[in-house]
């Protein structure tokens, strides 16, 4: 389904052989678009708030992020992130290679 939701802009940090570090800045109601991560990875979020995650089931949920306080997911599972908030949001994904 098309929607008019901005995308959040991603800048590639650091890409080398065992890891890829990418800073996602997303304007209020940005997302990233449908992805499916091929490393397992690290999320830092640099904002408190919280993040819509879709999936492709067309099911969603609300995450809470909190600054500086790290999680981890694996490979695979195709999804979006939507900023719900009112203000900016920025995190950093580090990818394992």
């Amino acid at each position: 389904m098309k929607n008019n939701r901005k995308n959040a802009i991603p800048t590639l940090q650091i890409e080398n052989d065992r890891f890829i570090v990418t800073e996602w800045c997303f304007a209020p109601g940005a997302e990233t678009g449908w992805h499916r991560h091929a490393y397992d990875y690290i999320v830092v979020p640099q904002t408190t708030g919280p993040l819509s995650i879709e999936f492709n089931d067309n099911s969603q949920i609300i995450f809470d992020l909190f600054t500086g306080q790290s999680y981890n997911r694996l490979a695979g599972v195709e999804h979006n992130v939507i900023n719900a908030n009112d203000f900016e949001f920025v995190f950093v994904e580090i990818e394992l290679k």
